[in-house]
This record gives C-alpha cells, structure tokens and sequence, in this order.
C-alpha cells in the first residue's frame, strides 16, 4: 500500500509569507499548429513537501543538487507527536516512539504534530522541535527527521536553532509532509529532491510504502 504524504501544490495554496507563491499558466497551448501543452511554473522551492539544503541555513553549505539521495529513501517510522506545544521536547519524543513500533529504530523518522494538515490556510503558531530532539536523533544515528509543518523551528525564529543541530548531526530535513492518515509505525520512504544544482530546497513527491 502506498501512502502519498505531498500536498498538492495548486494556486492560492499557503506558503510562508513573503516567499513565492505557486503558479502556473500556459507557456503553450495544443490548438491550432501546436501539437503540445506546455506550462510554465513559477514558486518557491520550499512549495509543498521539500527538502532543506545546507546551503538554506548555511552560507557555506552544499545545494540540494549535490545532497546525497541515501537519506531519502529508504525504512523510516512514522511518529504521532500531536499538540506538543511550542516546541516537541525530547520527553514528549521519547514517549511518543513507545507508542509508534517496536525494535530498533530505522534511521529514518517523520513526526506528525498536525492533528489535521493545514491545506488552506497559513499557520504561523506551528510547533517547532527543540534542538535536543535533534541531538539526541543524531546520537542514534538518524539520517533524515521529517515533519508535517512548514519548518523544524517555529515560524518567529531567528536563531535557527533546529536546522543548525541538523547540521551538527549532518542529517536531512524533510518539512511540509502530510501525515494526517498514516498509522504510526514502520514503512519505506520514497522522497527524492530534484538535482537543482544552485538552490537551497527542492519540492519532492513524498511516498511511504507499507512494509507489510
């Protein structure tokens, strides 16, 4: 069973204020001698689920075209960490992956803190994740932390601090994926960014597949 995890991306969709909102027009149009439809977009590479750069937090840090791709695909656990105030501590984690599987755990996990995804509207009080979560992730040699909200860090921030322990860590940043309908547990992430090679983000088509 596939579970798809990517808002759609259409016009009008929220996206974090100031930044580029979606677009698409025709660029071409099958009519007359043309034989193709063609369009032209125009957004944000943080549109809809995406991946993170370094080079997004990090003046010095890679593009997402030269990330590598092992850290998005591959087995992950699927975490229900609903409500957990400002910031997801690392007790509210802890107790949390109690609940979502047994045996070790994959190196690969996605947090879901939105009882229900915010499809249509902006939120600017969305939970963030405090940097010990991350720490803590890195220690058990985490390569990728995803969560359903529009960033690790809450939206006022300006310290960074979540996506400078992901760099501590040297893991991946997935944000913005829809988790609304996946049962906690363990499945196979599919969620390769697009090799744009000058960019600090790249929309992905985010999956889970059941391993059962």
């Amino acid at each position: 069973m596939l579970y798809d995890i990517s808002p759609a991306l259409t016009t009008g969709m929220p996206v974090w204020p100031g930044d580029t909102p979606y677009q698409s027009s025709p660029n071409w149009v099958l009519e007359g001698g043309c034989p193709v439809n063609v369009a032209c977009l125009t957004l944000s590479p943080h549109s809809g689920a995406h991946a993170d750069a370094p080079l997004h937090y990090q003046a010095e840090g890679a593009p997402i075209g030269a990330v590598a791709l092992t850290p998005y695909l591959g087995p992950c656990r699927v975490v229900h960490c609903l409500a957990p105030g400002r910031l997801l501590t690392l007790a509210q984690l802890q107790a949390a992956l109690a609940l979502a599987g047994s045996g070790p755990l994959p190196q690969r996990v996605l947090l879901r803190m939105y009882s229900r995804f915010p499809h249509h509207t902006w939120d600017p009080h969305f939970p963030g994740i405090d940097p010990a979560v991350i720490d803590w992730l890195g220690e058990q040699g985490m390569l990728l932390i995803g969560v359903d909200t529009a960033s690790l860090d809450p939206a006022d921030s300006k310290d960074m601090h979540a996506h400078l322990a992901v760099a501590r860590q040297g893991m991946a940043i997935l944000e913005n994926l829809v988790l609304d309908d996946v049962p906690p547990g363990d499945y196979e992430l599919i969620a390769l960014p697009l090799k744009l090679m000058s960019t600090d983000a790249s929309p992905v088509r985010a999956v889970l597949r059941s391993l059962a």
